[in-house]
């Protein structure tokens, strides 16, 4: 008689949280803290901003992730950074649990921002979550469309924006433009060490196609990009941008390897630390003196 699997009605809060990536939840809530500080605050007790900042933990990064990790599961069981920290890598009977439970803080929270939020905010929030839906899921599924996989990961760069929409202050445009230049970047370049997964799984990337080499080269551009927009705003944060990414990137081109690419990989994971804390200290120590030019 043949055995079927017994499939669970949900995931465990802890399977839930190894799913949405904490390591990289700063890629979102430091994002609009960040967003926070350009608007000359130190911090807001606006309700808004307090529901967005609850909103990119868990429930937005299970969206981000867990919808990647259920359409790609056959390229992450060949991959051997996930099943960690890096990603899970999902079993069968997990599928369906996983996606009612994503929809089951997406939904409820979405609507409830939309409520509350200013429109323009709220078209930008949808934007972003509409991005990284395309990303992974059918029929759209951005990440195996070469270019437009990592141009839609200017998402991670839209939360900056929602303190200024919500507090009705001006968009800070040159940081946006930077981050949505570096999100690029780092989205090819962390694709390179996938190539082998990809490539066996039939998924074309921006990876599959430029090659280790051109990847290297196409990132290092983006985050040439990323600098210069950010050098007339903080020639310090852009500096450490170059040499932090630029340096990963030009580091892969002398040795354009996809192994070379996945020990290069946790330096990548740190670049929003390292250059986020360059940034955020001198802007804190202005706004505490009362001295950032937006006051």
């Amino acid at each position: 008689m043949r055995e079927t699997l017994a499939i669970p009605a949900t995931l465990s809060l802890r399977r839930q949280f190894t799913v949405s990536r904490p390591a990289l939840w700063i890629n979102t809530i430091g994002t609009l803290i960040t967003g926070v500080w350009l608007t000359g605050r130190l911090y807001t007790l606006e309700p808004g901003v307090l529901l967005l900042l609850a909103y990119l933990t868990l429930p937005f990064n299970l969206l981000i992730y867990g919808l990647n990790d259920l359409w790609d599961r056959e390229e992450d069981a060949r991959s051997s950074r996930k099943g960690g920290w890096q990603g899970a890598r999902l079993t069968d009977t997990e599928a369906a649990p996983l996606l009612r439970v994503t929809l089951a803080w997406n939904l409820p929270a979405l609507t409830v921002l939309a409520l509350i939020l200013p429109p323009q905010a709220t078209l930008v929030l949808a934007l972003a979550a509409a991005l990284f839906a395309a990303y992974s899921l059918p029929p759209l599924r951005l990440k195996a469309r070469p270019f437009l996989d990592g141009l839609s990961n200017v998402a991670y760069a839209l939360p900056l924006a929602l303190p200024a929409l919500v507090l009705d202050t001006p968009v800070p445009w040159l940081p946006l433009l930077a981050l949505m230049a570096y999100s690029v970047g780092k989205h090819a370049f962390d694709a390179a060490q996938d190539i082998p997964a990809d490539r066996h799984a039939g998924t074309a990337t921006v990876a599959t196609t430029l090659g280790v080499r051109g990847t290297a080269a196409y990132a290092l551009a983006w985050f040439t990009a990323a600098a210069a927009l950010l050098w007339p705003v903080s020639v310090l944060t852009a500096l450490a941008l170059a040499l932090t990414c630029g340096g990963m990137a030009l580091a892969l081109l002398r040795r354009p390897t996809p192994e070379h690419a996945a020990r290069l990989y946790p330096l990548s994971i740190v670049t929003p630390w390292i250059v986020g804390a360059v940034a955020g200290v001198p802007l804190v120590a202005l706004l505490v003196r009362g001295q950032w030019p937006g006051l």
